[in-house]
């Protein structure tokens, strides 16, 4: 039996991590990404958003901190609403 609610915390507490610097970028997305278990109880469309969304803040690294196209706290902004759905959608 896998431990969605687990899971989900130690998502939210790496989000967490990389919004105060605790993280480095390459190291939450490499991380985040092996997260096929989880994405596999949710609907498809979640592990297409959780994905689209991992390399859009990949290509925020690539501009200032918070250029026009790619604001990094509104990505972990939308990390945060998907967390917060997933928790909506998962049992426990």
């Amino acid at each position: 039996m896998t431990d969605h609610p687990a899971t989900l915390r130690e998502m939210q507490a790496r989000l967490d991590a990389l919004r105060q610097g605790q993280c480095a970028l390459t190291d939450y997305t490499r991380g985040e990404r092996q997260r096929d278990t989880l994405l596999a109880a949710l609907p498809p469309a979640f592990g297409e958003v959780w994905h689209n969304l991992l390399d859009r803040l990949e290509s925020s690294a690539l501009f200032a901190e918070e250029s026009c196209s790619f604001s990094q706290t509104d990505l972990h902004d939308s990390l945060q609403l998907w967390l917060d759905k997933a928790r909506q959608r998962l049992p426990g």
